[in-house]
């Protein structure tokens, strides 16, 4: 796989494969998506294998947790507000070192961290991550499934280091973004701008994450909605009327739908990529502006779904379009299939 300094362009990352490569690793599947092309210098691909490589030892924490004293909270709050878990910081640290091993990524901006992390100076390390490196938090003592999200955004060219102007780009700039869901198994999901998405997952026997979910598409609508009825005294009116909209007997739409709703988002989200519906974190009374993560959260998950036909969008506008502000700026966030998202924002501004 290349990069947008590899072959000079977005549309260089394609791994969309002619025919059917499931079974195949997925340093394999990385590796031949760089081959051929011009300039390639291999830096995006040694990135993604880091990446793999952490989702690995990532997985080898969770599932030994409880044997190895690192269940429970710290005792520290971070920069969200968040009690901080001992598995959060384990996972924050393990991204780090994997990232900063080779040199190709210059900072990484981190739910778990107050300020970016400066990985290297050298003018080319040309890449920057963001990520939630352990979401889910709340989960893990109940061990229910948690995950690592992530994005890649190339970095300006020729400039040492890094500093928060580099991140405040929107989503559409992102060159790759993907998620690790620690459950029953361990599956990797990931885009690169133009390849589709693609799930890998893990087989703990020989070490090696295999293309078990080739091209990801949402389905056009779904019968499930996801979203904490806790709140629902907090929510808008448009948000109220769509919930009671969703839940109405009406065969000819397909309603009711179901509710899931674990709490996870990497579990809520993968479960609407697979089945469609819809995930709802709108903003609400007390969270006017959302509650998620523009960055690290939403963008990553909002390109996966666009690149597997899905949308997301604030309620009101694309996530996608956004400029940031801040480092840790949130958001409402609303993904799922195309038709129940359109659903959601017309009840959202009144059109029903």
């Amino acid at each position: 796989m290349a990069t947008a300094s590899d072959a000079q362009s977005t549309s260089s990352h394609s791994l969309q494969p002619s025919i059917s490569r499931v079974g195949i690793t997925l340093e394999a599947y990385i590796l031949e998506g760089m081959i051929g092309l011009p300039g390639a210098t291999g830096a995006f691909t040694s990135l993604l294998n880091q990446i793999g490589l952490t989702a690995k030892l990532i997985t080898s924490k969770v599932r030994r947790a409880g044997l190895a004293n690192i269940l429970g909270y710290t005792g520290e709050t971070n920069v969200q507000g968040e009690q901080v878990q001992k598995l959060d910081e384990v996972a924050n640290e393990t991204l780090l070192n994997a990232l900063g091993r080779r040199g190709h990524c210059a900072a990484v901006a981190s739910e778990e961290l107050e300020e970016l992390r400066i990985l290297s100076t050298d003018p080319r390390a040309r890449y920057l991550v963001v990520t939630d490196p352990l979401d889910g938090s709340s989960n893990i003592d109940v061990n229910i499934s948690i995950g690592t999200i992530f994005g890649i955004l190339r970095k300006a060219e020729d400039k040492a280091g890094a500093d928060i102007s580099d991140f405040m780009r929107p989503g559409h700039e992102l060159l790759a973004a993907g998620y690790i869901l620690y459950g029953s198994s361990t599956m990797l999901v990931i885009t690169t701008a133009g390849s589709g998405v693609h799930g890998f997952t893990y087989d703990p026997t020989v070490g090696e994450f295999f293309l078990s979910h080739e091209n990801i598409r949402i389905p056009e609508r779904g019968a499930i909605y996801s979203i904490n009825e806790g709140n629902s005294a907090r929510w808008t009116e448009g948000v109220r009327r769509w919930n009671a909209w969703v839940k109405e007997e009406d065969k000819a739409t397909g309603r009711p739908y179901a509710c899931r709703y674990v709490g996870s988002l990497v579990a809520d989200a993968h479960r609407t990529l697979l089945k469609g519906g819809i995930f709802a974190y709108p903003a609400d009374q007390k969270s006017k502006n959302g509650k998620l993560r523009l960055l690290y959260e939403a963008n990553p998950y909002a390109f996966i779904f666009e690149a597997a036909g899905g949308r997301a969008s604030t309620g009101t506008e694309r996530i996608l379009d956004i400029t940031p502000t801040e480092l840790h700026q949130r958001v409402p966030l609303v993904l799922g299939s195309p038709h129940d998202v359109e659903i959601f924002e017309e009840f959202v501004r009144g059109a029903r």
